[in-house]
């Protein structure tokens, strides 16, 4: 049974019960306050907390009035942080039309009104205003997605860093495992030597970090990987590389294109460069990302002491996102799908981060003493659900790599895709106490179950995971995104033909039917991806009922910060090859596209073919571009 002091502290009062004066650091975090490790705010505040800072959180502040969620832990000693929550907060709240979202699946009851729209914008400001002189750090993926110039779909215009936008001091990008913890560091450091840059306390005598001496400690020596600060001024240096303006992006969207290949690619490579933007009289500062965690990083962090509920304060109240992952295990970090609307590689990185089976296990063995388990997990997964322990057969090839996709346009022959490590660990799971079925709701790519890996024991695990994924796995409804059928389409949303989902559903009936089982596989389709035309609609509709299948699950494309198809809906050019291409704006054409979902007999007048990638012919057929 746990005690109010098994959370991290989110009140004076809690704070009392530790016996603290002062936090070393505060969060501000935009989501409920769920100690468990899906949770960003909940991991960072866990990781500082095992290096022996005092830690307190502050959940979903309220922003009007005297602020009195903002004043009432305090100054901390070192810094405040702010994440805005496990989503970014516009993708959140609103739906691809504008239109506010049925719920907000992070906040008690689903509620609307517990945060602001950009609240680490809104927070930062709050901070400001209230301790004018405490360093202030953002995190989390608003953050990460906005850390340069970008495209922001509900102002429909491109917008600076968020830093500039903040006033923040620093941004640590991408998982803050790594970077919070250096940082800190760093700052103890810079503690521990006499400046008068420094504040003292009178009362205790502790050393307290001001924004003067944070800039002196860490903004001012460039040096911290996976930050981002701003400068007055920056001495290039060999492989730094200089992106395109703000101000000229501005006034030419085309350049914008032209950074984000920049952005995409060295936000994937173990050595990357540094990143440089200017921006008004400043300079916005990317330093290159850490190396991808080991196992033994990444088991640090899932095996902090969690007590993976929310906390007391939301006795009563259902948080829809906590009900999703309740039962769920994530068994690593990072994606090397890459595709065009995805942000997890912005975010989390290629680089596919795998947690020991020791570790799994004892997360497993941690659900089950749970006293409402009943013996299912929801998900054994991750960003993909079979990307486990895969990793280049020549590590040095992929150091030197600079490929988004290790899968798109083809797979990559230095890729190990080994499917023996995920049936192990199902296997061990299934065999545990208290456990009756182990289910896979993470998305399979199916692509790599039927590529052909040059090596017979690879393809005998993967035609063997396929079975048993099938058999075993599936809680009635398999989840798949082909996202599209139309080849061209798919091409610009880097993923795989459409014959490999009429193979692998071939592949899915005939498992079971000879195991006698009724199951269905539900596909997902996005509608209006750049490059997708009325006519391509059209034949995805007419395809999909051909094959009998159940098109419910879609989505119109949201255009959201840092990604291929942002840049190209933002700029309608492709980065990568700089040729115009086809994006839908229009809101009612973007809802007509989408009603061949759900109309049960289309009617519809016969489109012309459109070449996606051809700027005269687009010309021609009448394309509309954002000018």
């Amino acid at each position: 049974m746990y005690q109010l002091s098994d959370w991290l502290p989110t009140t004076r009062k809690e704070m009392d019960l530790r016996g603290w004066d002062r936090a070393d650091v505060i969060l501000f975090s935009g989501d409920a306050y769920v100690d468990h490790p899906s949770f960003g705010a909940a991991v960072v505040g866990r990781l500082l907390e095992a290096a022996g800072l005092r830690v307190c959180i502050v959940p979903q502040p309220d922003w009007h009035g005297d602020l009195r969620d903002f004043k009432r832990l305090g100054r901390p000693r070192l810094f405040f942080g702010i994440s805005p929550g496990c989503m970014d907060s516009m993708v959140n709240k609103y739906t691809a039309a504008r239109r506010l979202r049925s719920e907000d699946a992070y906040s008690p009851d689903g509620r609307h009104n517990m945060r602001p729209e950009y609240p680490t914008i809104v927070y930062t400001q709050c901070l400001r205003q209230l301790f004018p002189d405490v360093p202030v750090v953002l995190g989390g993926i608003e953050a990460s997605l906005r850390r340069v110039a970008h495209y922001d779909y509900w102002q429909e215009r491109i917008r600076p860093s968020i830093l500039v936008d903040s006033g923040a001091d620093m941004i640590t990008y991408g998982m803050g495992d790594k970077v919070n913890l250096e940082l800190v560091r760093i700052l103890e450091s810079f503690a521990d030597t006499y400046d008068e840059s420094l504040e003292y306390d009178p009362v205790t005598g502790e050393t307290l970090m001001t924004r003067r001496a944070f800039r002196k400690a860490v903004v001012e020596q460039m040096a911290l990987p996976q930050t981002v600060v701003l400068a007055d001024d920056v001495e290039a240096q060999e492989g730094d590389i200089m992106l395109h303006s703000y101000e000229d992006c501005l006034r030419t969207p085309r350049l914008h294109a032209e950074n984000f290949r920049h952005v995409e690619e060295e936000s994937n490579k173990v050595h990357a460069s540094r990143l440089i933007q200017k921006t008004g009289k400043e300079y916005v500062v990317v330093n290159p990302p850490y190396p991808p965690l080991t196992t033994e990083e990444l088991d640090h962090s899932f095996d902090l002491p969690y007590t993976r509920l929310p906390h007391p304060k939301y006795n009563g109240k259902r948080i829809p996102a906590f009900d999703m992952i309740r039962f769920s295990v994530n068994m690593h970090r990072g994606c090397f799908g890459g595709c065009a609307f995805c942000t997890i590689s912005a975010h989390q990185g290629k680089f596919i981060m795998s947690r020991s089976k020791e570790s799994i296990l004892r997360e497993v063995e941690q659900i089950t003493k749970m006293p409402d388990f009943r013996g299912n997990l929801s998900d054994l997964g991750g960003p993909s659900a079979n990307m486990y322990m895969m990793r280049g057969r020549n590590e040095r090839a992929c150091m030197a790599c600079c490929r988004p996709s290790c899968i798109h346009p083809q797979i990559c022959p230095n890729l190990n895709g080994d499917h023996r490590p995920l049936l192990d660990i199902y296997r061990a799971v299934d065999s545990m106490p208290g456990i009756k079925h182990s289910y896979i709701g993470s998305g399979v790519r199916y692509d790599m179950l039927l590529h052909n890996w040059n090596d017979e024991a690879l393809n005998l695990a993967a035609r063997e995971y396929t079975k048993e994924l099938i058999t075993r796995h599936v809680s009635g409804r398999l989840k798949v995104a082909p996202e599209h059928t139309e080849d061209h389409v798919l091409y610009i949303m880097r993923k795989p033909s459409f014959t490999l989902f009429h193979k692998f559903k071939s592949i899915f009936d005939k498992v079971n039917r000879e195991a006698g089982l009724r199951q269905q596989i539900i596909p997902y389709f996005i509608s209006s991806h750049p490059g997708c035309t009325m006519q391509d609609m059209e034949n995805l509709s007419h395809e999909t009922r051909s094959m009998g299948l159940e098109t419910d699950q879609v989505q119109d494309f949201t255009p959201t910060p840092l990604t291929v198809a942002t840049t190209i809906y933002a700029t309608g050019y492709h980065p990568y090859t700089m040729e115009q291409v086809f994006c839908e704006h229009d809101p009612e054409e973007k809802k007509r596209q989408k009603s061949f979902f759900f109309d049960k007999v289309p009617q519809r007048p016969t489109y012309e073919k459109k070449n996606a990638y051809n700027p005269k012919a687009n010309k021609e057929q009448g394309y509309r571009r954002r000018k």
